[in-house]
């Protein structure tokens, strides 16, 4: 039973997407939180840009890290108290796709 439940398959299963509602409530935090550091548009400023083409060669693992658990010694605070993992990990799809409006 241990094994099946660390086998790479049950591990690698992607947890379901955020419900609709769910979607615009991370929509506007990304929009409006993290559009103070990153610029409202996403294109940087006290922050780096948050655009695909900034993006598409950092590890997704990385970023959601980055998001999850913020960045010690820099302004990139941790989400972890208002998003769980998996709304991390949609956040970056969702960047890396083209953040949505």
């Amino acid at each position: 039973m241990v094994l099946l439940l660390c086998s790479p398959t049950v591990l690698a299963q992607k947890a379901p997407p955020p419900s609709a509602e769910r979607q615009k409530q991370l929509v506007h935090l990304v929009r409006q939180d993290c559009g103070s550091c990153h610029g409202m548009t996403l294109q940087g400023g006290l922050g780096p840009s948050l655009k695909p083409q900034s993006l598409q060669n950092k590890p997704v693992d990385s970023l959601v890290a980055t998001i999850y658990n913020g960045r010690p010694g820099t302004p990139m605070p941790p989400w972890q108290r208002f998003l769980s993992e998996a709304e991390a990990r949609w956040i970056v799809e969702q960047l890396l796709a083209g953040f949505p409006e």
